[in-house]
């Protein structure tokens, strides 16, 4: 009769439990559907490779060994502790093991695994209040999963131990060492009282593991079921690709996402699969020098945002049971500004920003429908503050990408508001006129050609039977600085005997800038332009030494018709010192430290041909600095910031000039005519242009080779 009890009371909580995990789980797909649909292409072969690699090779977490280690611990030991769950729940109901195969190596394997669970998660405590690491938020929220865990591991010991006791197993057993120990304060009782108390930590350890399953969903924690389907969905074309918008949609109302229903079911996904681990907070240049913008916080925000907006357009609660989860309210974003309390001396701090997001995320007495995407979730100015870097995107290990929701807001913006910071609405404004962020003539666009007298650079009307287009650039072409590196490589190119020639006048601005300022309109005109240049001169290899250009050529024309093989000037250079057409001679006695590009690295993985270059050069002494290749920090040019003032904080390049500073090199190379520019002013305002130089590649290689 009690066995019969037994079971039907444990069908009835059990089902009740999963009922409402799964209503929980209903209403964030219902939110999700909210959005707009997503085009995903399907190549399962391709994903599941990347699938396995970063669920259970778990790389991405590994990024940072301490934690990604722990989780590693937690993941694969919640897999066999599962198992072991299901053992537990089998043995309450039928009154005996399941019938598994070495069984007492599973016995051994899963003890071990709760001792491991307990520590790592006895070491994630540690990490978040005793270490207090910035980037880890506190309070009960983030740290109810530990004592979840805690009382679920508990609740297995004490079941295993009373299981033991109650059938008078009072020997010690090698593949039960740790509930054996435990057993023995409870050999003096009854069967029956080893009976009952066994049952009480059985009926635990259900209630504890269905209530979790209940809460997951409603918590951050919900990544432990959004994240494997983020990672399966993520972009299999080129990374930081923008999506395009169709301009002559005649049934669009608006352009970029003006309220939260504007982003895709993916972009939604993505804010359901976030950790809140702080790694893209903790790289972010911004975050870094006391700026408002936080990656973690605007997706937590925006995750908010929709679950409560959600609510209100499906009827769906999101709390269950409510009751217990209760209602917080509209929440809403007061913005102020960190840098008022950002530390003077060297370095970087995330801790000003983190607490300007935490005090500035709170309930308001607003209705849903007054809350506005841009100014009450994410302010203006952590939208323009952004430099696009990607550095948050490749730390995220659950997939998410930021870059692509600050675009489409700053589309909505730019497109539809008309709202720029002044120093970006001028770059527009020339770039829109003369094809170049300064306003100068298109015209002069080769008129640096006549400052060197004796450089002979053909233009594709003089040398129709080209192999490859030298693609200058804006920088390149009226940069004064950028000037310097434009002559290095045509000289290089000369040397080596390269069959090139540039477009002259009739080259027109990439398009970089105006996209990633939120101007689609602008940036597909210069495209189409580009475009029509191409093709009248046939051009199927194009090199160029600006990153931006790179990018935006290689990996964003080709929507618009673009067949070339694109190039950056420094896989180019690489190639010729290696079949032997260049041959660094003279000795460069520099100790030189070399600045990732963002756009070139992160963007594009061109890590080790600069880096070839430089240990191709007899005298060269190469030293690293300690953020270098996948997490090199952005000079702070990037998303078209080159050409507004930072307002807030420490100048982005000034803490970069200082992470370079701290290997002693004498000169900070770089391969991007924007981060020249940046760390050339780091250094200026650091006082120590005299002491470092900032060369580009191409320089230095000159001087060697000529």
């Amino acid at each position: 009769m009690w066995a019969g009890v037994q079971l039907l009371l444990f069908l009835i909580v059990t089902g009740t439990g999963l009922y409402f995990a799964a209503k929980v789980i209903y209403a964030r797909y219902s939110y999700i559907r909210l959005g707009q649909p997503a085009s995903v292409p399907y190549t399962i072969k391709e994903r599941l490779k990347s699938f396995a690699a970063e669920i259970f090779g778990q790389t991405k977490l590994l990024k940072d060994r301490k934690s990604g280690w722990m989780h590693v611990i937690i993941f694969y030991g919640f897999l066999i502790v599962q198992l072991g769950a299901i053992d537990l729940i089998y043995k309450g109901i039928a009154g005996k093991p399941l019938p598994i195969p070495g069984y007492s190596v599973f016995s051994l394997l899963q003890e071990t695994t709760v001792v491991l669970i307990l520590l790592a998660t006895g070491y994630a405590g540690y990490r978040r209040y005793v270490e207090r690491i910035e980037r880890l938020k506190r309070g009960w929220k983030p740290s109810i999963v530990i004592f979840f865990i805690f009382f679920l591991m508990l609740s297995v010991m004490l079941s295993l131990a009373l299981e033991r006791a109650m059938l008078r197993h009072v020997e010690f057993s090698w593949d039960a060492p740790l509930s054996s120990l435990m057993a023995i304060p409870f050999h003096g009782m009854s069967a029956t009282a080893n009976h009952v108390l066994f049952l009480a930590c059985w009926w635990m350890h259900l209630l504890i593991l269905l209530s979790f399953a209940i809460y997951v969903p409603q918590s951050k924690h919900f990544h432990i079921i959004a994240a494997p389907i983020n990672i399966w969905f993520k972009r299999s074309e080129p990374v930081g690709k923008l999506k395009s918008i169709d301009l002559e949609d005649e049934n669009a109302e608006s352009f970029g996402v003006a309220k939260i229903e504007d982003f895709s079911q993916k972009q939604m996904l993505d804010f359901y699969a976030c950790v809140e681990c702080g790694r893209c907070t903790n790289v972010c240049p911004a975050s870094n020098t006391g700026k408002s913008l936080s990656p973690m916080h605007m997706i937590s925000k925006m995750r908010d945002h929709l679950t409560e907006k959600g609510q209100r357009l499906t009827s769906q609660s999101p709390w269950v049971p409510s009751f217990v989860m209760g209602y917080e309210g509209v929440h809403t974003f007061r913005n102020g500004s960190p840098h008022g309390s950002f530390p003077e001396r060297d370095g970087t701090d995330i801790a000003p920003t983190m607490h300007l997001q935490q005090a500035g995320w709170s309930v308001s007495d607003q209705s849903i429908e007054d809350v506005n995407l841009i100014g009450d979730v994410m302010s203006e100015q952590e939208i323009w503050e952004c430099t696009t870097c990607r550095n948050c995107e490749d730390q995220c290990p659950v997939g998410n990408e930021h870059v692509d929701k600050i675009i489409d807001l700053r589309r909505q913006l730019v497109l539809m508001q008309g709202s720029i910071p002044s120093g970006g609405q001028r770059a527009l404004q020339n770039i829109e006129r003369q094809s170049n962020p300064w306003g100068f003539s298109q015209k002069d666009r080769f008129k640096w050609k006549h400052d060197f007298v004796d450089l002979h650079v053909p233009t594709v009307q003089e040398n129709p039977d080209f192999e490859i287009v030298y693609f200058i650039g804006s920088m390149g072409s009226y940069d004064a600085r950028s000037n310097k590196v434009t002559r290095s490589f045509v000289q290089l190119l000369n040397k080596a005997q390269v069959n090139y020639a540039v477009l002259g006048e009739e080259e027109k601005n990439s398009g970089d800038t105006p996209r990633r300022l939120g101007n689609e309109f602008l940036f597909q005109e210069l495209c189409k332009e580009n475009m029509e240049t191409f093709k009248k001169y046939n051009v199927k290899k194009i090199v160029t030494a600006c990153p931006h250009t790179y990018n935006t050529l290689k990996n964003e024309y080709p929507e618009f018709g673009l067949e070339a093989e694109v190039y950056h000037h420094t896989e180019l250079l690489d190639a010729l010192i290696k079949e032997g057409k260049l041959i660094p001679k003279r000795e460069v006695r520099e100790r030189i430290t070399y600045h990732d590009s963002c756009y070139l690295g992160r963007y594009n993985q061109v890590y080790d041909q600069p880096r070839d270059i430089l240990r191709a050069i007899p005298g060269v002494e190469l030293v690293e600095m300690e953020r270098t290749r996948e997490n090199g920090m952005c000079c702070g040019a990037g998303g078209g910031l080159m050409w507004m003032e930072e307002t807030a904080g420490k100048r982005i390049n000034v803490a970069r000039i200082e992470q370079a500073m701290s290997v002693n090199p004498t000169t900070v190379s770089s391969a991007c005519p924007y981060c020249l520019t940046m760390m050339s002013d780091g250094a200026k305002v650091k006082g120590i242009e005299e002491q470092v130089k900032a060369k580009d590649i191409a320089e230095i290689l000159a001087e060697s080779v000529l």
